[in-house]
């Protein structure tokens, strides 16, 4: 069934202190942070993700809150979401359904990596930098990337377990069938895939390419991407605190500094 985002509210997290002052101000604890939570479901167990990476689960269904390790962040506001799940998903690590939340700035490539592809092959993204017209003079990538920088990866007569596979394939690290990117390649192989991650971007749209070349200085077509949205991640504030609210309307007016 997997994640389900329905019927939770009242998300709040919260840093575990290891020490108070007369004062009432804390020391923070190292990297651990409680999170709690309201739910309508009776019957489900619950999943914590922070930066979009499975944190932590229930261990019942009437459990509401949970510690967890929460990365050093001081540039960035971290990600901190709960789902509910059947009991039997607990354990199942849902990370790829979270790329629609939220956003990081930054931008995620996927190139497959298909034995077509030759020995000492290389790739350089580029993009348009918001203009809508891709700057081909100047990649992205600081250095070209490897397509194949774990030699055992590339099959071909010869590279790998020489006679031990099929005529001129040898390949001691086969992605087999169902096991990559199914469909994508020969059938009863599959291909893998390399992933390459921006910088963080400006808010914004952009287009982005990417050219692969190799040891002899070939170079195939561009490939281009359509408009990708950029959403950079929320700063983290320092210091909040209230600055006035109205019962009235249960309106509570924070500043952030």
């Amino acid at each position: 069934m997997g994640l389900i985002a329905t019927g939770i509210g009242r998300v709040t997290a919260f840093v575990i202190p290891l020490g108070v002052w007369a004062d009432g101000r804390v020391v923070g604890g190292y990297r651990l942070c409680l999170v709690k939570w309201h739910s309508i479901w009776g019957d489900k167990f619950y999943q914590v993700y922070v930066n979009g990476k499975f944190a932590g689960a229930t261990v019942n269904c009437e459990q509401r809150q949970i510690v967890v390790c929460v990365p050093s962040s001081f540039e960035t506001a971290m990600r901190i979401e709960v789902f509910a799940v059947e009991p039997e998903e607990a354990g199942v690590d849902f990370s790829e359904a979270l790329e629609s939340y939220g956003g990081s700035g930054r931008v995620r490539i996927c190139l497959l990596r298909s034995q077509h592809l030759p020995v000492g092959a290389m790739f350089e993204v580029y993009f348009d930098n918001g203009t809508g017209e891709i700057d081909y003079d100047n990649p992205l990538t600081v250095e070209p990337v490897s397509v194949w920088p774990c030699w055992q990866d590339k099959a071909g007569y010869g590279l790998s377990r020489f006679g031990m596979s099929d005529f001129g394939r040898d390949w001691s690290a086969g992605v087999g069938f169902g096991r990559g990117s199914f469909g994508m390649d020969e059938f009863g192989v599959d291909t893998d895939a390399i992933e390459w991650v921006s910088e963080p971007l400006e808010a914004g749209a952009y287009r982005f390419a990417v050219k692969v070349r190799d040891e002899g200085g070939n170079e195939s077509e561009y490939v281009e991407t359509g408009e990708v949205t950029v959403v950079p991640a929320a700063r983290p504030a320092e210091t909040v605190s209230v600055s006035s609210f109205d019962k009235d309307a249960n309106q509570l007016v924070l500043s952030v500094v």
